[in-house]
């Protein structure tokens, strides 16, 4: 969300979704962005209600509840197998659980693995969709769609 500057747009299709009676809430992981604290910077200033932004620990038992989420850049914050795969690099990592969802949908630029050089399973799971491209203008895609 912070390389393609996704926040505003976001934050309006949030607006949106909420208007039409939506429970739209935010879940950001603890190292999310480039210092602690960063996304939820960026959601205060396009104008998000804080109270719907949650961190990891507070949403991760709400996602097997949860219809869709979009999950926008995240890669080794989302991976399954920091939770599932005992031999995996990052086994043991925090992440938010967002497979749990009954759809979920990847917004990224490519497949390329994240910062730890893992493949993310997430990927590839029949409840998961990928969007390819710049985050901030798929997003306004879909608000023009909507």
């Amino acid at each position: 969300m912070a390389v393609a500057q996704a926040q505003y747009p976001v934050a309006e299709l949030a607006h949106k979704l909420r208007e039409r009676g939506v429970n739209v809430r935010f879940g950001i992981h603890p190292v999310a962005g480039r210092l602690p604290g960063h996304m939820n910077v960026l959601l205060a200033e396009a104008k998000v209600p804080y109270d719907i932004v949650l961190e990891m620990d507070e949403i991760n038992e709400d996602l097997g509840g949860t219809s869709v989420v979009l999950v926008i850049g995240a890669n080794d914050t989302v991976n399954p197998a920091a939770a599932e795969d005992p031999s995996s690099p990052i086994a043991g990592m925090p992440v938010l659980r967002v497979w749990e969802a009954e759809n979920v949908i990847v917004f990224k630029r490519s497949m390329a693995a994240g910062y730890a050089g893992v493949q993310n399973p997430l990927f590839f799971r029949d409840n998961s969709q990928m969007l390819f491209g710049d985050a901030k203008q798929r997003v306004e895609d879909i608000l023009k769609a909507f």
